[in-house]
């Protein structure tokens, strides 16, 4: 079977590397690496993510199931990941009204 490249590496990546300095993690945290998990399960390549991930577990004292249930408490509270302001997306963030007239 041949490495595959994830579109999301990159930014992907930047994640994990965010998560491995992370002792103890937040909510944003623990969502974010079940996310990835799911994400590269079954991908066929990004084995670095996936051994990273599997740290960040350890140093966590997590398992896959620990981190899934504390995730899906997460999200059963209400918990929504927040939305960046500073990212503009589509074609109209160009003519927004910046309050600099």
């Amino acid at each position: 079977m041949t490495e595959q490249n994830h579109p999301l590496y990159s930014i992907d990546r930047d994640n994990v590397d965010r998560l491995l300095a992370k002792q103890l993690p937040d909510d944003r945290d623990i969502v974010d690496l079940a996310r990835l998990l799911l994400r590269y399960e079954d991908f066929a390549g990004a084995l670095d993510l996936k051994d990273d991930m599997k740290k960040i577990l350890n140093l966590w004292g997590f398992t896959r199931e620990i981190l899934n249930d504390k995730a899906r408490k997460i999200w059963e509270t209400g918990f929504r990941p927040e939305k960046k302001a500073d990212v503009a997306v589509g074609s109209g963030f160009d003519t927004e009204d910046s309050g600099n007239n």
